[in-house]
């Protein structure tokens, strides 16, 4: 188990068009500096945020939900360059914004990108698709989970839709993931309320933190990713030395920026021991009580 406090930024991330690609990379250098300059160790970004360079399409190609897939294409040496030299320059563990990745011609997964400060890096790509997702637009599933060794931890990414399965989650915690970071996409309120509640439902069955990173605003001109509503948040287990409710830190409106919190993993942890309840341990016991299967039953 990491030992340490640890200083994380999740962003409250807009999607924005740009005139060229320098535009992209003075932005996404201004997010990084802003967080890395209060003192963040671990940045989160959203899923999808990578969306925008969809900006400097040609029109036809851009309005074309499938054809943008593959315009994206030509961007993405850069966007990966850009977020793993900030992540040196500033010194920071980075998950950043998700985009469609092809593998092949017409096989395209939602890959989100992490970076260390030494430069290295791996990705995770998104397990379960929406309806849009795998119909509309053609979005598949990728590799499986993974649990990243980074200085900010061991880290777990369940990207949006993916935060709703616990099973998924619990595979992460087994296999050793300390905080799970959960970015997001959501056009809805009803969608973002999904992730959130599903967020915080991972933290209290496992006992661990969530990271919460989401995309805000309109982005009109943008036929995959029009409408984003989400609040950037951290939440906890509901115990000991944590609020009641979950919630460390949470955005009260659409503001772009970050939201800050500082985590003690160890603190956190302690907590499967020395809590009010065992809900990581009794996960087991769960399906030790299902074990005879369930009984159907009349009234008398």
């Amino acid at each position: 188990m990491t030992r340490h406090s640890l200083r994380v930024a999740t962003a409250q991330y807009p999607i924005e068009a740009f005139d060229d690609i320098e535009s992209f990379r003075h932005k996404a250098a201004r997010w990084v500096r802003d967080a890395a300059s209060r003192g963040a160790e671990l940045l989160v970004f959203p899923e999808y945020g990578g969306m925008e360079l969809t900006s400097l399409l040609p029109e036809a190609e851009r309005d074309d939900i499938r054809a943008q897939r593959h315009g994206l294409q030509a961007w993405r040496e850069v966007f990966h360059e850009t977020w793993r030299e900030l992540a040196m320059a500033h010194g920071v563990t980075l998950l950043a914004p998700s985009l469609p990745w092809a593998i092949d011609d017409d096989h395209f997964v939602n890959r989100a990108w992490l970076f260390t400060p030494d430069g290295r890096f791996d990705h995770q790509d998104k397990q379960l698709m929406t309806r849009f997702e795998r119909g509309d637009w053609g979005i598949s599933p990728g590799d499986g989970l993974r649990v990243f060794d980074t200085p900010a931890g061991k880290l777990g990414v369940l990207i949006c839709y993916d935060s709703e399965f616990p099973l998924l989650a619990r595979a992460l915690i087994d296999a050793g993931a300390e905080l799970l970071l959960v970015p997001s996409c959501t056009d809805t309120q009803a969608g973002y309320q999904r992730v959130r509640l599903s967020s915080q439902a991972r933290a209290i069955e496992q006992q661990v933190a969530v990271i919460h990173s989401p995309t805000i605003g309109e982005a009109l001109w943008s036929p995959a990713v029009d409408i984003n509503i989400g609040h950037a948040a951290v939440y906890t287990p509901c115990d000991h030395g944590f609020p009641p409710d979950g919630i460390l830190v949470q955005s009260a409106d659409a503001t772009p920026g970050w939201q800050f919190a500082t985590l003690d993993l160890a603190t956190i942890a302690a907590l499967r021991d020395t809590g009010q309840v065992d809900n990581h341990a009794d996960w087991l016991r769960q399906a030790q009580r299902l074990a005879d299967g369930i009984e159907v039953r009349q009234l008398v």
